[in-house]
């Protein structure tokens, strides 16, 4: 697992390659021109902005002169792109290659750690929560779906596959593939946010392909929904 005290630089080639990413997600499900969609977007332009702001803030072999010089002025466009987008993404977050941010507004992503192709839909939060060594922010998997409203606070972690309902409060980890509704947040099944995140390719995704094969092998067996692991986070309502 990513640690955020881990020693950690990215290449601005990385980074033009994770934007090319976010890019292409978007065009799954909406065929418009990349300038079309530049403009009718905002959550890919605060994303674009993420993805040169956490550059700016792990550079590899880059002057430090330079940096000096361009992190003020980086500063400073965030405040007007947090207010065209209404997104607030830390430059210190760290998140995996693409990101989609499907609607406008009030979406808050602190310091944490991200997957790859992951959903976050509109008022969004993920946040700090807890004291002294419980205190902490998320870590989420990959191919994790965030429903509107959506809150996961804490130290905790998504695992792979994931989706959250809308407006759930999400404080306690979740196992692959589970789909969480409530406040707090429940599971209901582990069938996973395969039907909520598209990507270009998908089809030929070992990583997807394996937890696929996985749901197959636990509905075969009726596991999803009557193993000791659902019944766990469901509680005695299960």
């Amino acid at each position: 697992m990513i640690s955020l005290n881990e020693p950690y630089t990215i290449s601005f080639r990385i980074t033009w390659q994770n934007i090319v990413s976010d890019l292409r997600r978007y065009r799954v499900t909406d065929k418009r021109s990349y300038p079309a969609l530049l403009i009718m977007c905002p959550g890919l332009i605060a994303g674009i902005y993420y993805r040169v702001g956490h550059w700016l803030w792990y550079p590899g072999e880059v002057n430090p002169k330079l940096l000096y010089i361009l992190r003020p002025f980086y500063m400073i466009g965030r405040r007007f792109i947090e207010i065209y987008s209404g997104v607030w993404l830390s430059p210190q977050a760290r998140i995996g290659r693409g990101l989609y941010i499907g609607h406008f507004g009030s979406i808050f992503v602190d310091a944490s750690i991200i997957g790859e192709n992951c959903n976050l839909s509109q008022e969004v939060t993920l946040g700090f929560a807890g004291r002294g060594d419980r205190g902490g922010l998320p870590t989420l998997g990959d191919r994790v779906f965030l429903g509107a409203g959506a809150k996961v606070i804490g130290q905790i972690t998504l695992g792979n596959d994931v989706a959250v309902g809308a407006n759930a409060v999400v404080t306690q980890n979740l196992p692959d593939r589970a789909v969480a509704v409530g406040s707090p947040a429940k599971v209901i099944s582990l069938k996973g946010s395969f039907d909520f995140v598209l990507y270009q390719d998908m089809e030929n995704d070992p990583a997807r392909l394996k937890s696929l094969e996985e749901l197959t092998q636990e509905s075969s067996s009726k596991k999803v929904y009557d193993s000791e692991l659902v019944k766990g986070y469901l509680g005695n309502d299960a």
